[in-house]
């Protein structure tokens, strides 16, 4: 007989491996979303907007591609991994989604 087996013993449930990887990709979302709106002001936020004349929009590009890039493909590889799970984490995956948004909304303010 086994520990478990006996009575009065407490049995941990295993983990939900889906709800600790959403969970994972949300902070990672998050930390993303930081990044991208530090390398985009690094890129030629001014106070009056952006120069386009001087190649700001190019040093911007350069810096946000990267980024943007990565979590694009971070997120088709999270949904695609939540569609076949029936959307477990649906909730989280929406919430990076507002992240995100968040982020835009702020770059874009400073152009």
């Amino acid at each position: 007989m086994q520990e478990s087996d006996q009575p009065g013993s407490i049995v941990e449930p295993p983990e939900k491996p889906a709800g600790t990887l959403s969970e994972a990709v949300l902070l990672a979302n998050v930390a993303g979303a930081i990044l991208y709106v530090f390398a985009a002001s690094h890129g030629g936020w001014r106070e009056e907007g952006i120069d386009s004349v001087t190649g700001e929009p190019l040093v911007w590009f350069v810096n946000v591609v990267p980024i943007v890039g990565i979590f694009l493909l971070i997120n088709v590889a999270w949904t695609i991994i939540l569609s076949r799970r029936q959307w477990s984490g649906g909730r989280l995956w929406l919430a990076a989604a507002v992240v995100w948004l968040i982020a835009i909304v702020i770059d874009f303010a400073h152009h």
